[in-house]
């Protein structure tokens, strides 16, 4: 019997929820035995978003035999010390890392890794400032700064708010007829923001913490959905730490694309941007072209040769 192709839209544990996109009919399916991706370590060698063959058995249980392979995904070090890495959703047409100012207090480290790996998979991708409508004029110093960092980094830096409705109506336009992954670190608010594109989703959402000013995990699974107005969007456990995977330290620079644009100018090459005389990267820091907080982050990759967690 020939096999059939579906999308993976949910991973609970040892079983799968599946679609054929861009139909909406999703039933169960399992794996069978050990299924591997070749040259893969990753934790998941299924992951929300893969394309995968399956056979319906006698019995009416779809067992998936194997997987596309992906055009792109989002990878992250694994916190399962065991293996490698952790697929976080595959065959993306567009990310949205959601970020804050406060509540929590935004990380750029993990803002800086986290667009790294999109660069490294060349995966488009946004940045959404949620709660914008929290911040008013005492945190106005710390909005700017924020978006000038990335801004002149080449990205889009769009204001949102689940709350006030800023942003919804553009996201429902740039979502449309995509799959799109939103992503971010614990309490930013991504489940807020996508039921506010779709009020018709139903997701968990909780509080921040006031101690520790971070959020409680409330996604338990990946999992994608259906947005009434358009496109699939796939919703991710908030993440505390983003490791590089598959990153030589030689190569980081190549997906800081303020420090691509200049670094055929350095006199020596290669330069590892860090030491080196008439070096063009170092001379655009001091220029103020490229800022001086995505070259410490730069850095910091360099420093932890690409091993961070």
């Amino acid at each position: 019997m020939t096999d059939k192709k579906a999308v993976v839209i949910k991973h609970t544990g040892s079983h799968y929820l599946l679609t054929e996109l861009p139909e909406w009919n999703p039933f169960q399916a399992v794996v069978r035995g050990k299924l591997r991706l070749k040259g893969s370590d990753s934790t998941n060698p299924i992951a929300v978003g893969d394309v995968v063959h399956y056979n319906m058995e006698p019995d009416g249980t779809a067992v998936i035999s194997d997987v596309e392979p992906r055009r792109n995904y989002v990878i992250r070090k694994s916190t399962n010390l065991s293996r490698q890495a952790h697929v976080i959703a595959a065959n993306l047409d567009s990310v949205y890392l959601v970020t804050t100012i406060d509540y929590p207090e935004v990380k750029t480290a993990f803002v800086d890794r986290f667009l790294v790996t999109c660069e490294a998979y060349r995966i488009p991708v946004r940045i959404l400032l949620n709660k914008i409508d929290l911040y008013g004029d005492t945190r106005k110093e710390a909005v700017d700064s924020f978006k000038r960092i990335y801004s002149s980094a080449g990205y889009d830096v769009v204001d949102v708010s689940a709350v006030r409705g800023d942003g919804i109506e553009w996201l429902k336009k740039d979502i449309e007829g995509k799959v799109v992954l939103f992503s971010g670190t614990s309490g930013v608010g991504k489940s807020s923001l996508i039921e506010a594109v779709d009020p018709g989703l139903s997701l968990r959402t909780a509080e921040i913490s006031e101690y520790h000013n971070q959020g409680r995990h409330t996604t338990t699974f990946y999992e994608m959905h259906r947005v009434s107005s358009g496109g699939y969007i796939i919703d991710t456990p908030g993440i505390r730490g983003f490791g590089l995977v598959d990153l030589r330290p030689e190569e980081i620079y190549l997906y800081f694309p303020e420090m691509l644009a200049v670094a055929d100018n350095c006199r020596f090459l290669p330069c590892t941007h860090t030491h080196e005389p008439g070096c063009a990267v170092k001379k655009a820091v001091e220029d103020g072209v490229i800022t001086e907080e995505r070259y410490m982050s730069y850095l910091g990759m360099l420093e932890e040769g690409g091993k961070y967690r």
